[in-house]
């Protein structure tokens, strides 16, 4: 059975680079940080007997042949950057997980019909440059290449960057898969949520990825001095964003299912005695159901206008995503149920909320996924954390999974 006490120690010791005074973790895509963490995982891969190669994204890869070399591959993985801060096990336990099932596997000799890939796909969170799972869309052949000249807090465009990295952002539509050439993806992550954890339960089975859409919010007033200016002169983008952000509230919280939030604002000038110029914030709005996801966006828009007219500032709203929810295929939520039940522990189904690499890979294979139990349901934080059995449990659960889909069918 899979080694536990080894992927503990990797996540461990990945878990070292980008680490923040306080705890956290903090490892943006195309940094000296997220180059660090792919050497070190390419190194447990080839440890695992994977060869090991980056394609034209930076998604890194470990391949296992099969049988069949010109059989579609069963793809593996999740990813190794993070937001600002965050915690050690969103991501890189789906990666290492990953690479300690085909290590287990050929540990044991067991060969297989399909290949099998492990992959750790570049920047999925987005938390650099405002656009998440670059890697996956990439692969998926859907990367919209305006993309490129989107630019992070330092003004380094993603095309810059890319080079930086030792990448060639012209070469990107060779990292696309073409459909028939994946069998499957299955990911193992952290659930990011209580329900695991207020069940008893130390693994899940997905059933589906809501859809979410991120918008950025432009609001532009006039700079004036802050104890000059009488409050009714005013054109503070500042005081029309608050109003805006708790609107987002009040629509999200209406419907009961969806969820809006704004993790982002950046004000300028920023002085404390200077009325803002010009305030930027993205919301982050999802749902199950797109048409009640959609509705919510449409109030949500339509206020915010009425609000900036009344307010006498400029209001621009741009749409940066916007992802579909996906259903997560009857082929991998079988596999994945049978096993469940080979290892003894009952199949629990649940939805996820937040969004991850699947959700581009559906348009080119059936994908699939398995949570493991979040404590206290924290995630992007330092505080997040999976005990080691919960990690080994859902890894021997993707373990039959992976086997399953790989054989000869």
């Amino acid at each position: 059975m899979v080694a536990g006490e080894r992927l503990w120690q990797r996540l461990m010791e990945l878990g070292e680079i980008g680490k923040q005074p306080g705890g956290g973790i903090t490892r943006l895509s195309f940094t000296a940080e997220e180059r660090r963490a792919k050497d070190l995982v390419a190194s447990y891969m080839r440890e695992a007997g994977l060869s090991v190669y980056e394609d034209a994204a930076g998604n890194l890869i470990g391949r296992k042949k099969g049988t069949n070399s010109e059989a579609p591959v069963v793809l593996v993985g999740s990813h190794l950057d993070s937001v600002y801060n965050g915690g050690r096990f969103d991501g890189p336990l789906g990666v290492l997980a990953g690479v300690e099932v085909v290590q287990t596997m050929n540990e044991q000799g067991i060969v297989t019909h399909h290949p099998i890939e492990v992959v750790a796909f570049t920047d999925e969170e987005g938390a650099r440059f405002r656009f998440g799972m670059i890697g996956s869309r990439a692969m998926a052949g859907t990367l919209p290449p305006k993309v490129l000249h989107y630019r992070d807090a330092e003004g380094i465009s993603l095309a810059e960057a890319m080079k930086q990295a030792g990448l060639d952002p012209d070469r990107l539509p060779q990292a696309a898969r073409k459909p028939g050439t994946v069998k499957a993806y299955v990911e193992l992550h952290i659930e990011q949520g209580r329900v695991l954890e207020e069940t008893g339960l130390p693994v899940g089975i997905v059933t589906g990825i809501a859809g979410l859409v991120w918008v950025k919010f432009t609001i532009e007033g006039k700079a004036e001095h802050a104890g000059a200016t009488p409050m009714a002169l005013r054109r503070d983008p500042m005081a029309a964003a608050a109003q805006i952000i708790a609107v987002i509230e009040e629509e999200a919280r209406r419907t009961g299912t969806t969820v809006g939030t704004v993790g982002q604002l950046y004000v300028f000038p920023g002085g404390i005695n200077i009325i803002p110029e010009r305030v930027e914030f993205v919301l982050d709005l999802r749902d199950l159901n797109a048409e009640v996801r959609d509705q919510v966006w449409k109030v949500i828009a339509t206020r915010a206008e009425k609000i900036a007219t009344e307010r006498n500032v400029r209001l621009t709203m741009e749409l940066l995503q916007d992802m579909p929810p996906v259903l997560c295929s009857d082929e991998v939520k079988r596999a994945a149920e049978a096993a469940c039940k080979k290892l003894g522990c009952s199949p629990f189904w649940l939805p996820s909320g937040a969004a991850h690499d699947g959700v581009q890979l559906a348009s080119i294979c059936p994908i699939g996924m398995i949570f493991v139990r979040s404590q206290d349901g924290v995630s992007h934080s330092p505080s997040e954390w999976s005990t080691k059995d919960d990690c080994a449990a859902g890894t021997a659960v993707l373990y039959h999974t992976v086997r399953q889909l790989a054989q000869a069918e």
